[in-house]
């Protein structure tokens, strides 16, 4: 493979439903460029895109892979990013490097939620997006149908600009609107690239989709519109040039169809391609940021200093760190010293790698607008930026999504425990929709992610790659414990075995304090009853008794104890008798002062379409929740809630559930409030059954 210069180069990301056939499509355009010998099946472990061992198990794609394709003069590197939604990470990674978007839909359904969501995306993102309908091959299957879907759905925009040839209910060839000429794939007429007439019974079909296309144009080029009005056709030179403007500013959306598995439709759709999407060049301009965070205009060209962003990164077990690029300007050369804008840390490329999913080519160079990768980068991690060295700047971070999804983690045996924390480490560096966090007051490492099947590839990387064997489970819910009453407890601590003895004798009263979440110590001993040097001993034993309350052992809050009085022994007393004795009088107060169970109540930001608010809020109203406020916002509904954090354990893969994949929701921590009966009275008998 040739360079390539940003003029040339088209960085396109495939997005879709789950299931809509976007890994196939590359695949059939690797086959149809001949850049591999067979058509390649992830289900059968054949494919070159899906290669990874968990998406041959689960016949789906996992991870991000790039796949690049040279046609026409031109390269496109097609970033093919997964469907389902727990991967939605590489994603996120792949739609920030690509400058347009190839969105693949499923014929027999084409409005699934993931094709919703990634036109969605695509418009707000502002970037030129085609419509590929696929599985026309397959039966009970029409263009006709699908196409009026997606025109009811996101409006005049959506323009086909191909429509299929159907002859006895199979798909045999197409015609393209602008040419007025047909190709045939199938049958008698089936001859290679030789165009033919449109066929009779099409001709008036096409006149009308081919007027939609003009006026289109029209809106987007005065002088363009002055001709339409005036009743003048336009040239094919001109109806190309006003798609390409129209395609640029998100007015048009063509539509082509086909089958990725028949190779119906594949060469045209390259051919839209490379005539309508934008070369990188294109964009002109790119603002990045100075160490001093001073906006800063760079252009897109290999003129410019060199600014190179890393989008992925993958942890080898063998070959070690593997950083995905993609050069936002300048040049990027192997065997030469970089530096890391933003940690100031120099970094020496070795060998540059063209990625071509599960194949790896050196390269010398990649120029502006190219992807690539990098292989053994110290101090790099997803979202860094590498520039020349004293000309630092930083690109936009990729901004991806929080997880919410927690289980607590806990190793098999004694040797996956000294194991563990590598494999999460390197994980999280591979992941940034990973995270772990180490709960000291529970003792739990607990996971965090998209939802139960992204944890499931976690554990499974764990077992794989680091021989690490771990089993999940529900993580605890950090309760609290406090008061109501205010009461004395008496400690009396006297212990006699020969030489010198024990002695601590304390009165002490609790108070609720709601203003301060930590135990406070106060003291009101009069004529020495108590000597001063033993108040940190009473202190120290008081607080060891907060951090597990007597109801379920969860940490005591709002607590003010104040120590009022007490006896000691001018021999036989001591720093240890008297934390005892603090002990004691705790443990006497608590009979008296009517302790309850609290519990963490979350702020929860939900953002659903409108026809699912009211079943989201039906089930909030079921978790106990208190709905705050609700907010329009572009045909969803921003709905603000209160929940406790015992009903939101699984809320990511339930919310899911219920919206078809298009709710999605953040959650911080509010406060703590009183737990109703009966859910303490639950808590606190399945505490002591533990």
């Amino acid at each position: 493979m040739r360079d390539y210069l940003s003029s040339e180069v088209r960085n396109v990301c495939v997005i879709g439903h789950s299931g809509a056939g976007k890994t196939s499509v590359l695949e059939s355009m690797l086959y149809y460029t001949k850049a591999t010998d067979r058509f390649g099946k992830t289900s059968e472990g054949s494919s070159m895109i899906d290669f990874d061992a968990e998406e041959i198990r689960r016949g789906i794609s996992v991870y991000t892979s790039i796949v690049p394709i040279e046609w026409e003069d031109c390269k496109i590197n097609f970033i093919d990013t997964p469907g389902y939604l727990d991967f939605v990470g590489e994603k996120q990674a792949g739609f920030a490097v690509g400058d347009s978007c190839l969105i693949v839909a499923n014929a027999k359904d084409v409005l699934e939620s993931g094709t919703r969501l990634a036109y969605k995306q695509a418009i707000a993102a502002k970037k030129p997006t085609i419509f590929f309908i696929n599985k026309l091959d397959e039966e009970n299957t029409s263009f006709q149908e699908a196409y009026d879907k997606l025109h009811e759905a996101f409006g005049k925009s959506i323009i086909p600009f191909e429509v299929p040839i159907v002859e006895n209910g199979e798909c045999v060839g197409s015609v393209n609107i602008i040419r007025n000429k047909a190709w045939y794939y199938k049958g008698p007429k089936a001859d290679g690239d030789k165009p033919h007439p449109v066929p009779e019974d099409m001709q008036e079909e096409v006149n009308l989709y081919k007027d939609q296309i003009a006026e289109a144009v029209a809106m987007g080029d005065d002088d363009l519109m002055e001709k339409f009005f005036s009743g003048e056709e336009f040239t094919d030179a001109e109806l190309t040039r006003g798609v390409r403007i129209g395609v640029r500013n998100g007015e048009i959306c063509p539509v082509y169809s086909g089958s990725a598995t028949q190779s119906i439709g594949i060469q045209r759709l390259m051919d839209l391609i490379v005539t309508y999407f934008p070369t990188y060049s294109e964009k002109g301009m790119y603002t990045a940021t100075s160490p001093n965070d001073v906006k800063v205009e760079l252009m897109t060209s290999e003129k410019e200093v060199l600014t190179a962003q890393v989008f992925k990164t993958i942890i080898d077990p063998f070959v070690g760190r593997i950083s995905y690029v993609k050069v936002l300007s300048g040049v990027l050369s192997s065997d030469s010293v970089v530096s890391n804008a933003n940690n100031g840390k120099p970094e020496k490329v070795g060998t540059i790698f063209i990625i071509k999913g599960k194949h790896q080519t050196a390269a010398g160079k990649l120029f502006t607008g190219d992807i690539g990768a990098i292989q053994k980068l110290q101090y790099t991690k997803t979202n860094d930026t590498l520039c020349e060295k004293g000309k630092l700047v930083m690109a936009d971070p990729i901004v991806f999504d929080e997880p919410m999804y927690g289980q607590a983690v806990l190793p098999k045996s004694k040797n996956d425990e000294d194991k563990l924390s590598n494999g999460l480490a390197r994980l999280q560096e591979e992941d940034p929709t990973f995270k772990v966090i180490n709960n000291a007051e529970t003792k739990e490492t607990v996971i965090y992610g998209i939802g139960d099947q992204h944890l499931d590839i976690i554990v499974n990387k764990l077992k794989n790659k680091y021989k690490t064997e771990v089993t999940l489970s529900d993580p605890k819910v950090m309760y609290r414990e406090t008061i109501t009453k205010t009461a004395v407890g008496e400690g009396r601590h006297k212990k006699q075995s020969g030489g010198h003895g024990q002695f601590g004798h304390v009165f002490v009263e609790f108070t609720p304090n709601p203003d301060e979440e930590e135990m406070v110590f106060a003291e009101k001993v009069f004529g020495g009853a108590v000597p001063k040097q033993y108040f940190p001993a009473v202190e120290n034993g008081l607080r060891e008794c907060c951090n597990e309350g007597t109801l379920a052992g969860y940490k005591m809050v709002n607590v003010k104890t104040t120590l009022l009085d007490g006896k000691y022994h001018d021999v036989d007393s001591s720093e240890m008798a008297f934390k005892l004795a603090a002990r004691l009088a705790f443990k006497d107060a608590m009979t008296k002062v009517k302790p309850i169970l609290l519990e963490p109540i979350m702020n929860v930001t939900i953002k659903v379409p409108d026809e699912y608010t009211g079943t989201v809020i039906g089930d909030l109203n079921k978790r106990r929740g208190a709905i705050m406020g609700m907010t329009p916002d572009e045909g969803d509904q921003i709905i603000e809630a209160q929940v406790p954090m015992s009903q939101m354990a699984k809320y990511s893969v339930e919310l899911r559930s219920m919206t078809q994949g298009l709710g999605t929701y953040t959650m911080s921590m509010d406060r703590y409030d009183p737990v109703p009966e009966p859910f303490a009275s639950r808590i606190i008998q399945e505490h002591n059954k533990d």
